[in-house]
């Protein structure tokens, strides 16, 4: 039996690759997907069969892409008008070599999500291995509230039901795989450790630890995780198929005269550098989004109908970057700015700058009342349990469209956790054409540590 865990950083998102003798299948598979073919390839094995566990929200499913170089079926959960592959029902198995998958239903996370037993008849016909999509993780359960707050309380029932109907009963030992790992924004506190099985889960996942059906429901009510606009397109794509790629974006070099020309055609900039050194010299209008939070971020405030530019901080981060985008569907990639913002400078174009500001200057500024906002973009659940009084919170992912919260007059000083998403919020506020704005370097990890107070009020 060949087993392996395909990791997709900045998602967080587990895809999974199975096979026995000469045949394999492939769970949840992501767009960029030459790696399940090389795996295969390796192993001397043809990919028959690709499941999906449910319609993703969160990226966009390579199923399509991966059945079309290998020609393997694809199959999904009841309950959606699928455009592309075959719906299973409830207990519909599958022989892959000498292994036996077969499928759950187990609605909660969405209508359609559907877990995959896996046995290995060779040794038994106990199942050896679940993949239960976003329906359980380690250290947490899926979300319920993706079809809004009057459909939540269904959802978690139905939730509570196949983790406790379905999954639990198929035995302690059974070994957990789930679609998502720590950071994934599919669950509110899912562990950074990817190794588990239902039995761990029954003792240690605090969700688990929930007594009866109603307080589980009550638990997760209460649950207020973002949903990111992005989303609603993912949907759309994994409902329908995206478009096929053929292969991954190789975005082309451009020089400085050819980026600038790219943007007056209407390209948006996303400058993936560090916050300092977006911080320091950047292209007017562009985007700060640190190269790890494309992932997050991107889906946030970049649009689907204008290419993409991108200006790294170093060129060796090209094909992440590029990962990272696809496979939130973003494959309108123009190019990337040639010797980075050095070319542009050198080039004798215009930068514009963001000016750091230390906690120490911060703290100084507020003892000496000066008449400024500090915006905190921090989450909710961040913001709760402290934060400098009188701050304005708005999460950064909501920032652009509540810019008339934020005054225009007055100095505006940006924070966040540590500074990244300040950097973000702060090239929102610039890209409004605020005329001044600071990144608090540090944000509130600094303030703590500086011995500086923060207020729940």
């Amino acid at each position: 039996m060949i087993f392996e865990r395909i990791k997709s950083e900045g998602i967080a998102h587990n895809s999974y690759f199975i096979g026995a003798e000469n045949e394999a299948a492939v769970i949840d598979p992501r767009r960029d997907c030459q790696v399940y073919i090389d795996r295969a390839r390796q192993n001397q094995m043809r990919i028959k069969y690709i499941f999906e566990t449910h319609r993703n929200e969160d990226y966009a499913i390579g199923s399509l892409e991966l059945a079309d170089v290998t020609g393997a079926a694809i199959y999904h959960g009841p309950g959606l008008p699928w455009k592309y592959g075959n719906t299973l029902n409830d207990g519909h198995e599958f022989q892959i070599g000498s292994l036996k998958l077969t499928a759950l239903h187990t609605p909660g996370h969405t209508d359609e999500s559907i877990s995959y037993a896996l046995a290995d008849i060779s040794t038994g016909e106990a199942t050896v291995m679940v993949f239960p999509g976003d329906a359980l993780f380690v250290g947490d359960a899926g979300r319920t509230d993706l079809y809004g707050p009057k459909e939540t309380p269904r959802l978690a029932a139905n939730l509570y039901q196949s983790i406790y109907g379905k999954l639990l009963p198929l035995g302690d030992e059974v070994i957990l795989c789930p679609a998502h790992s720590g950071g994934s924004v599919c669950g509110m506190a899912i562990a950074s450790r990817d190794e588990s099985t239902l039995g761990i889960e029954k003792k240690q996942n605090p969700v688990l630890q929930i007594k009866g059906k109603q307080q589980f429901i009550k638990f997760k009510v209460a649950e207020r995780p973002e949903i990111p606009p992005y989303f609603k397109q993912m949907e759309k794509y994994n409902l329908e198929g995206p478009p096929l790629l053929g292969r991954v974006p190789a975005p082309p070099p451009l020089t400085p005269a050819e980026f600038k020309s790219e943007m007056e055609k209407g390209a948006v900039v996303v400058d993936t550098s560090e916050p300092a050194a977006f911080g320091s010299a950047h292209i007017k209008g562009a985007y700060s989004i640190w190269l790890e939070g494309l992932p997050s971020f991107a889906g946030w405030v970049l649009p689907y109908d204008n290419p993409i530019l991108l200006v790294l901080e170093d060129q060796s981060h090209l094909e992440r970057a590029v990962s990272y985008l696809v496979r939130l569907g973003y494959d309108r990639i123009a190019g990337y700015l040639k010797e980075g913002i050095e070319g542009w400078y050198n080039a004798g174009f215009a930068i514009e700058h963001l000016p750091p500001l230390s906690v120490h200057q911060l703290k100084d500024k507020l003892d000496h009342h000066e008449d400024f906002v500090v915006l905190d973009v921090r989450r909710e659940d961040e913001w709760s349990p402290g934060h400098i009084s009188g701050a304005l919170h708005i999460y950064a992912g909501h920032l652009e469209k509540r810019l008339d919260e934020v005054s225009r007059d007055k100095l505006v000083a940006v924070m966040c956790s540590v500074g990244h998403r300040a950097g973000l919020g702060a090239s929102i506020l610039l890209r409004a054409g605020y005329p001044k704005v600071y990144n608090v370097l540090g944000s509130a990890k600094a303030w703590v540590a500086a011995g500086f107070p923060f207020t729940k009020d």
